[in-house]
């Protein structure tokens, strides 16, 4: 009796923990659309300049956020693309080639990193930065670069365990079947163990984007300014959302300016859905190209 009564329990806690769950995101989604739809349109993103002009590059938006868009998006790609091959890698190397102490001590490095605040690591970027400016070249600087190894850095541990653990994870059948055939193990892993892996892999990629389309304490150290337009080089200043957010929220004169940060922070869900989008399509893509490539 009891232990049906303990079972009838934990699954009614379960359904409890989860609608609280989900009635806390529509809440909060709720209290951001009800915000800030009124400010959505073209003037939040271009301000008074001609859409069409800024587009083609011949006019600088001033008042609107389409330059922290544009920055955003540099930076998402440029901090995944610079991590995402460390990651891998890292991955792939502690899954199948490190000794168990290797293993042990590498990993506890990574979960290190892991733990680290952010602003530290944003705080050892512009350390670089000056590091730079002073003993190499007068140009270089805080900067887009700059910022997007940061992030870089600062999600290499979840792309390094995401790839070590699907890997691990793996079912023996899988793992030995190609190298009982005679397979060696680098075929193993590039024509087996990857496309078989490649879920838990884009989950931490997924993670990765999230947290570098909304991490401020990094960028704000390493590079991001509030009218800076639209970033001309890596070696150039830039603006970015996540930090639009942080100076409206904290600065504004109006409620039409807090009502315009309210609108950047649903313009920062719908790029980070968009990029989640995207990153699913192409785990799709890349899955089904790994497996059936001759």
């Amino acid at each position: 009796m009891m232990r049906v009564f303990a079972e009838r329990m934990v699954e009614y806690l379960s359904w409890a923990m989860a609608f609280l769950l989900c009635l806390s995101l529509s809440v909060f989604l709720s209290y951001l659309l009800i915000k800030g739809l009124p400010s959505l349109g073209t003037e939040l993103v271009f301000g008074k300049a001609d859409p069409l002009s800024v587009l083609m590059g011949r006019e600088r938006v001033f008042d609107g956020i389409f330059p922290a868009i544009i920055g955003t998006l540099c930076l998402v790609v440029l901090s995944t693309v610079i991590a995402l091959p460390l990651g891998i890698c890292s991955g792939i190397y502690l899954s199948e080639y490190a000794t168990p102490v290797m293993k042990k001590a590498v990993g506890g490095l990574f979960d290190v990193l892991a733990g680290i605040p952010s602003i530290v690591v944003g705080l050892y970027g512009f350390s670089v930065a000056i590091f730079l400016h002073h003993h190499f070249s007068g140009r270089l600087g805080p900067c887009l670069l700059i910022s997007a190894l940061s992030l870089g850095v600062l999600v290499l541990p979840y792309i390094v365990r995401s790839t070590q653990t699907s890997l691990e994870e793996l079912p023996a059948h899988i793992r030995h079947t190609a190298t009982a055939l005679g397979a060696t193990r680098l075929q193993n892993i590039a024509y087996v163990l990857i496309p078989n892996a490649l879920s838990g892999i884009s989950s931490g990629v997924i993670l990765a984007i999230g947290r570098c389309a909304e991490d401020t304490a990094v960028i704000l150290l390493t590079g991001v300014v509030a009218t800076a337009g639209v970033p001309s080089s890596l070696l150039a200043q830039y603006e970015a959302l996540p930090f639009y957010i942080y100076y409206i929220s904290s600065q504004y004169t109006n409620p039409a300016e807090l009502s315009n940060g309210y609108g950047a922070c649903l313009v920062l869900l719908g790029i980070c859905s968009a990029l989640f989008m995207v990153a699913h399509g192409m785990k799709k893509r890349l899955f089904h190209w790994a497996l059936y490539r001759l």
